[in-house]
């Protein structure tokens, strides 16, 4: 199956800077195709049921999940990031919508909503169009950093970065992203590392790990 978002012609000045020139990005059995015409199929289930043997777990205690209530925004402090988010559900050939610009940030309404039990998932794009994106800089984020997420029902689900991984697309974890965890956990999920000018696509992806601590 094809992408079907036209790409736009990298902005050259990015290039091997922070994550390189323009991209799309969606998910792809598990990992982000970033590129022209990136090929996509819909991503694996992700369970909101707690499982008896989880993929992987944080580190340090975390907060008992909340009631499912839909993202509406999110808010990374230390890259000053400030985004609605968007749904991404299923097109009809069954690949994954993706945001149509650099911003917003979009939540996979297959997975668990934020702070809800297991993980959810928050894809946006590095730059689009000779624009950052609302992810240009999610390389930069160190554990101990925190995400929160404000929710339709009014609350803010509270998180705190465990790890950020960078991973080649024909290496991508999809079981340690997607798989099920024994806590509400957050996966932000972009394109990154060398752009390859051959296939018109990024090589990596960047993940960002992280775990509920509580309701802001």
């Amino acid at each position: 199956m094809r992408f079907g978002i036209d790409e736009r012609h990298p902005r050259r000045s990015l290039v091997r800077t922070l994550a390189e020139v323009t991209l799309a990005c969606a998910v792809l059995g598990g990992s982000v195709a970033c590129g022209q015409q990136g090929e996509l199929d819909a991503p694996p289930a992700v369970s909101a049921v707690p499982p008896e043997n989880p993929s992987s777990s944080p580190e340090g205690p975390t907060a008992a999940a909340m009631a499912a209530s839909e993202p509406v925004s999110i808010e990374i402090p230390s890259l000053g990031v400030t985004s609605e988010i968007m749904d991404l559900g299923l097109q009809a050939d069954g690949s994954m919508e993706v945001p149509p610009g650099a911003y917003p940030a979009g939540w996979y309404t297959g997975a668990p909503t934020p702070g809800e039990f297991g993980p959810a998932i928050i894809a946006g794009h590095v730059d689009w169009n000779g624009d950052p994106g609302v992810f240009f800089e999610l390389h930069e984020m160190q554990p101990g950093d925190e995400v929160a997420v404000q929710r339709r029902d009014g609350s803010t689900a509270l998180f705190r970065v465990d790890n950020v991984a960078q991973y080649p697309k024909d290496q991508f974890p999809t079981e340690a992203v997607y798989g099920d965890i024994d806590h509400a956990g957050l996966r932000l999920i972009t394109c990154g590392g060398d752009f390859d000018d051959s296939a018109d696509s990024y090589i990596d992806n960047i993940v960002v790990y992280a775990s509920l601590v509580g309701p802001a």
